[in-house]
């Protein structure tokens, strides 16, 4: 891949994917992004891999969107090109014939929590604190998180975390279902790539199927969520009140909203 920000190696026929921006906790950029899309694209097309691992290096599994780039174009692109595209990535993910294995530690926040509710199994360490703050930052979850909470958790939960942003931590998590595991930190990659390699030994047809035949109760409604993600997210970036939220934060005073 071409940046190191996000790396890809392979242990036989496990793929194991690397957030490495670990001086910003893993925040998110478009160059991340570039390299993730990418790697996805090579996974898909490789008919050798049985199995995937998506961790991170330092104390963070990821901060989320780097908050200097919401909303911002680094490129020539309008709003919804930029955000179909990033959803494009998640329906390749979900796509893909083998599970996704997240080794979560940390932070784990916005759009990068709910790229970890895309895959199919999570795994965390004691300290991890998940977050979807996007409200606070006048914008709406757009990764297709959303619609898998909502299938894990229901509605109050699901709403509870996305309109107060509030901390969510590992023994909560793993009591709804959102994680699988707790684990030790010092034995937290080691459990991935023994899950992993639980999964590569199985038959790979029958793990094809398995991944299937949960995809046909699941994954219509987040395919459907994220489509509409994609409108409302482009709606809010040109909304007044996103624009009063900057305004307002730039010159250090109170917001004025008119719900338009």
């Amino acid at each position: 891949m071409g940046s190191t920000l996000t790396t890809l190696e392979y242990d036989g026929p496990i793929a194991i994917i690397t957030n490495n921006r670990p001086e910003k906790h893993n925040a998110a950029n478009d160059e991340m992004d570039e390299a993730f899309r990418e790697i996805l694209d090579e996974l898909r097309a490789n008919p050798e891999v049985r199995a995937a691992i998506w961790r991170a290096n330092g104390d963070s599994w990821s901060s989320g969107r780097d908050v200097s780039q919401i909303g911002i174009r680094t490129e020539d692109i309008d709003n919804f090109t930029f955000i179909e595209r990033g959803q494009a990535a998640m329906k390749t993910l979900m796509s893909c014939n083998f599970p996704f294995i997240c080794a979560m530690k940390g932070w784990v926040i916005g759009g990068s929590f709910e790229r970890s509710l895309c895959c199919d199994l999570r795994i965390a360490t004691e300290d991890v604190r998940f977050m979807l703050p996007e409200v606070k930052h006048g914008v709406v979850t757009d990764t297709g998180g959303m619609a898998r909470l909502f299938q894990m958790v229901g509605h109050g939960l699901t709403m509870d975390l996305i309109l107060t942003g509030r901390k969510m931590g590992a023994e909560e998590a793993l009591r709804h279902g959102i994680i699988s595991r707790i684990v030790p930190a010092d034995e937290l990659e080691e459990t991935a790539l023994e899950m992993a390699r639980t999964i590569a030994n199985s038959p790979a047809f029958t793990v094809k199927m398995a991944r299937r035949n949960m995809a046909l109760m699941a994954n219509q409604l987040v395919f459907d969520s994220i489509d509409e993600e994609t409108t409302t997210q482009t709606l809010v970036f040109g909304s007044d009140d996103y624009a009063e939220m900057k305004a307002a934060r730039a010159e250090k005073r109170a917001p004025k909203y008119r719900c338009r």
